[in-house]
């Protein structure tokens, strides 16, 4: 059994304590932060401060690869989630009544709940695992190495203290300082790739009255205008986030944190409107984030592994920018992956690093694309010119087979080369394009001159 420090009690540190764990290894979970969640998720979410995570408080969509893991990792965690409010979502409830079940139907599962939910969960069964200690408001300071031709990382440096470790895991997060560690030490530089994204986010957290409608109906979840995007995030405990994202070069961005121009922006996208139109009661002032970028951190070059000893995981090894929500996934699949096969990651890391290029990889690079689609198409408000790939997202609204194809890409289970091009999905297109012949891609969001009227009429009413 391997000893095993961990840098990090974010959701990857947590989870990848917690598997490690379950299978019998010594584990020594360290967090600077000296707060956990799970006393009041009331608190935890809308009053803590977290300035290390920006994205704690934004809306989160956790994939199918969340439910899968968990569900068979740590069962009672997926069940500690369901009981503190977390709600389950599948792609084929659009459609009221589900189509013929085929295998891997049953893992097109959106779970439906802020992020503090489910640190809270993980939080309260790694505080009953008898084989992981958890070190709270202990931050690792330095790293342990042996020399050799490949240095190898053999514990970790708190306070005064050196902590021995056959195997450190670095889950410390986008601003991990472990990558200038290995170089002060004299280790080849990590691999870093790294693509700024230009697009910000705004979103406003609001209650469903206890007394008032709580169903908004039949309603697209997101909304577009030519250089701006809407989307509301059903939550847990009668939570929903509303959401807007737009250029970070848009020069109306500072004006939409006022909350009366947030509302008035966000009612005039069909998909957020709906939900406003619920009388919610607000629980925040409007939050920002920008600023963000997709980075990729490898420890292994062209010579191989940097470092020995040492791997990192989460948002320190992967971060994207959360458009499609991929990090919670990402992040939970690497922990699964470390403890399965531990012991042979601390004799050699190359494994691993082999695993993480093949298969985590990919997504990243799929939504470093997204991203710069986004951007162009944001900064630049206009519609796609390609009509058969936004009659493909239509008509994925009005035909299972098309649904079930956007799913397995949206849940990581496909890539968007293999689920879309089958011969199945593309009748299913060009039936539905024979169908809607004026269609052409279309947004249903505000104009930019109704965007700009608006905007100017909250700047003037402050």
């Amino acid at each position: 059994m391997a000893r095993v420090a961990v840098i990090g009690g974010g959701i990857s540190g947590l989870g990848t304590a917690l598997m490690l764990g379950r299978r019998g290894h010594t584990v020594t979970l360290f967090e600077q932060n000296a707060r956990q969640a799970g006393e009041d998720l009331h608190r935890d979410f809308f009053h803590w401060d977290r300035p290390r995570v920006p994205q704690a408080n934004h809306p989160h969509s956790f994939l199918a690869p969340v439910r899968t893991v968990l569900r068979t990792e740590t069962p009672d965690v997926y069940l500690d989630l369901l009981a503190r409010g977390a709600r389950e979502y599948h792609d084929f409830d659009w459609f009221g009544e589900h189509p013929p079940h085929r295998a891997g139907d049953e893992d097109l599962v959106t779970l439906r709940t802020r992020r503090i939910v489910l640190e809270a969960a993980l939080t309260a069964a790694v505080r009953r695992e008898p084989t992981v200690e958890v070190r709270r408001g202990c931050r690792v300071s330095a790293l342990a190495f042996e020399e050799g031709r490949t240095a190898r990382v053999t514990g970790v440096q708190v306070g005064g203290d050196m902590h021995q470790a056959d195997l450190v895991v670095d889950a410390s997060g986008r601003r991990s300082p472990v990558p200038d560690w290995l170089t002060a030490a004299g280790c080849r530089p990590p691999v870093v790739d790294s693509h700024r994204t230009g697009i910000a986010y705004l979103c406003r957290w609001f209650r469903l009255r206890a007394d008032g409608p709580r169903d908004p109906g039949r309603v697209k979840t997101g909304s577009a205008a030519p250089f701006a995007l809407a989307g509301v995030f059903p939550s847990d405990n009668d939570t929903f986030a509303v959401s807007l994202v737009l250029s970070t070069g848009d020069p109306t961005r500072g004006a939409l944190t006022d909350p009366a121009v947030f509302e008035a922006i966000a009612r005039r996208f069909p998909a957020t409107a709906a939900w406003l139109d619920l009388a919610p009661e607000p629980q925040t002032a409007v939050l920002a984030m920008a600023g963000l970028d997709n980075r990729w951190t490898s420890l292994v070059d062209g010579d191989g592994p940097v470092v020995r000893g040492l791997v990192n995981a989460g948002d320190s090894l992967v971060h994207t920018n959360p458009t499609l929500g991929h990090g919670v996934a990402l992040g939970l699949l690497a922990a699964q992956h470390l403890a399965t096969h531990v012991d042979q990651i601390a004799a050699d890391p190359i494994g691993y690093h082999t695993w993480t290029a093949q298969v985590l990889r990919p997504w990243f690079d799929a939504q470093v694309t997204a991203d710069r689609g986004n951007e162009q198409r944001l900064t630049e408000s206009s519609p796609s010119s390609d009509r058969r790939a936004a009659a493909l997202a239509a008509c994925a609204f009005d035909d299972p087979v098309v649904m079930r194809a956007r799913a397995q890409v949206r849940h990581l289970l496909q890539p968007a080369d293999d689920a879309y091009s089958t011969d199945e999905v593309d009748r299913a297109v060009t039936d539905w394009l024979a169908a809607h012949p004026d269609f052409s891609p279309t947004h249903d969001g505000p104009t930019r001159d109704q965007w700009d009227a608006l905007i100017e009429i909250g700047v003037r009413g402050r």
